[in-house]
């Protein structure tokens, strides 16, 4: 287990840290307050930090459920199961979840968050009552169009000296889709780059670029197409998008292909924000969460 375990990062991260015992590694996780549970899944390269200026107002009616996925925040790095796959990072939200023993759960996916989250949606939709999508995916081609420079640089030879060695990507991610850099103080990065101090701590940020499916061909495809083929699952289900309209990575066209999936889904579109919604517009997305709750 990773040295930040009681981090509060001044003040900012004030939650008490629980752990799941998986065997293979500890998966940490923030559960605040009382009440239906509200489940908030982080992306890459992010933690549940990510979430800090939602879990105080929502958790004073609510319980928030806030996880680190394996390898990244206060949750530990295995050894095994290594390249860490879109598979393993379901069962372990499964396994969470089932631990928890978590009912009628609004479902909160953000990047990443959202075919981990919707991957153990489908195979458990009695547990589900409301969803929020922000700046995700969850169809097996990959919907974006062309990679950013910084993601194909991830996928290519040069991505391990890149991501482990030169710890080029965290600050370079958010910051390149920061739409209000100042909201990124000195203090914030620091915290978002804490989980990370070393090469062996930053095996989780090279496979996350390396998962996404782009062929048929790509081991975690069959994972993400059985995603999307079950996505229907939810049609009559409350659906809220909140979408950053300037982010490169997920443009608007993904949230055509969202509307188009759920037409009856509640659409908020932010167009002063970037890909990280939370950083860019937190008061807004806050809004709008706690409305749809």
């Amino acid at each position: 287990m990773i040295n930040i375990k009681d981090g509060t990062f001044s003040g900012t991260f004030p939650f008490k840290p629980n752990y799941l015992d998986l065997g293979y590694f500890k998966m940490h996780y923030v559960d605040e307050g009382e009440g239906e549970p509200i489940l908030m899944l982080h992306g890459d390269p992010t933690w549940g930090y990510l979430w800090r200026n939602f879990i105080p107002s929502l958790s004073t009616t609510n319980r928030v459920i806030v996880p680190d996925h394996m390898g990244m925040g206060k949750s530990s790095v295995p050894e095994k199961p290594y390249p860490y796959m879109l598979k393993h990072h379901v069962s372990n939200l499964e396994q969470l979840i089932l631990n928890l023993e978590l009912r009628n759960i609004t479902l909160v996916v953000h990047d990443w968050g959202g075919p981990v989250g919707f991957g153990f949606a489908v195979c458990h939709p009695e547990l589900i009552k409301k969803i929020v999508i922000t700046n995700t995916w969850a169809f097996a081609q990959w919907p974006g169009g062309e990679f950013p420079r910084l993601i194909e640089i991830i996928r290519s030879k040069k991505g391990e000296s890149f991501v482990l060695e030169k710890n080029g990507y965290v600050k370079r991610a958010l910051l390149g889709t920061a739409n209000y850099p100042d909201n990124y103080t000195e203090q914030v990065l620091n915290a978002y780059l804490a989980p990370f101090p070393n090469p062996e701590s930053r095996k989780a940020l090279l496979c996350w670029s390396r998962d996404i499916s782009v062929s048929n061909e790509h081991p975690s495809f069959d994972e993400m197409k059985n995603i999307e083929n079950n996505l229907s699952l939810f049609e009559d289900m409350p659906v809220l998008i909140i979408w950053g309209m300037l982010d490169p990575v997920l443009p608007g066209s993904v949230l055509e292909k969202w509307r188009q999936t759920y037409p009856y889904a509640k659409v908020c579109e932010i167009n002063d924000a970037n890909h990280f919604l939370q950083e860019d517009a937190s008061k807004r997305v806050l809004a709008e969460i706690d409305k749809f709750i």
